[in-house]
């Protein structure tokens, strides 16, 4: 991987991370077309780049994260619980998470599932009585957790499946975007710092891919922060399907080139 591969990658994170179409999908299918190998850096940089995307969310809703008030704690209890259940599974199948990450095919099939999913999500949960991140208690927010396992599988999108599981408990669209970009913070912040901590052989052997993950960082932040105003502001007036529409049509092309024997899989 180069500086110019990085800085790409990075930008279909920036861009994707917060869009229900998966940020690891398309950075593996990414990665793939520019001829990037599935080595065990390329593998760290698709997890650790993610960090950059998330602090954006930190800075974009800074009043929530760090102006302390007497709602705060309990915020910060709801994030706690509710990422328990994916720091358990990705923990327990770490192993079988990073094999699924060298398969576009599973990116392809999962886009198509997952499009055809929110081209109904708006019209299964058309009645939400949680309509601020106050009213989430400890227990739905535990709920929406377990949703945010199915994002393991890459293709499904972390933000797809927490933002569906807020849904079908009630939440409305907006607050369970919202809901899902918090979430996002401890999620990828331990996914990142287990990540590193199995692989900083990379970094100190090879002081170049710290450089590289530095570019990528900055520039995913940078790119997050336009994505998470435009994401909030789509969810608001159209909703799900036209994510629907976009992941179908990407999974159809991923899975078609592959059958017509493209070398997607890397």
């Amino acid at each position: 991987m180069n500086v110019f591969q990085a800085i790409i990658i990075a930008i279909v994170e920036g861009l994707t991370e917060f869009l229900p179409v998966s940020s690891t999908g398309h950075m593996i299918i990414v990665s793939a077309l520019l001829g990037i190998g599935k080595d065990e850096f390329t593998k760290l940089f698709e997890v650790v780049i993610q960090l950059g995307a998330i602090l954006a969310v930190v800075v974009f809703y800074w009043r929530k994260f760090l102006v302390f008030d007497k709602n705060r704690l309990n915020f910060y209890l709801k994030l706690a619980v509710a990422v328990v259940p994916a720091l358990i599974l990705g923990f327990l199948f770490s192993k079988k998470i990073d094999a699924m990450l060298e398969s576009p095919l599973t990116v392809g099939i999962t886009l198509l599932v997952g499009g055809i999913v929110l081209l109904f999500v708006d019209n299964w949960f058309k009645e939400p009585t949680i309509l601020t991140e106050e009213k989430i208690d400890i227990f739905t927010a535990l709920r929406i957790g377990f949703y945010q396992c199915l994002a393991l599988i890459p293709g499904t999108s972390r933000s797809a499946a927490s933002i569906i599981g807020g849904m079908q408990q009630k939440l409305s669209r907006s607050v369970s975007a919202e809901f899902s970009f918090f979430l996002a913070v401890p999620t990828m912040a331990a996914a990142t710092g287990y990540k590193l901590l199995k692989g900083k052989e990379l970094l100190t052997a090879h002081p170049e891919n710290l450089k590289l993950l530095l570019i990528g960082n900055i520039v995913a932040f940078v790119v997050a922060l336009g994505a998470i105003k435009f994401f909030i502001g789509a969810v608001k007036k159209y909703g799900f399907k036209m994510w629907g529409y976009y992941r179908i049509v990407v999974g159809i092309i991923i899975i078609a080139a592959i059958l017509m024997g493209y070398q997607l899989e890397v």
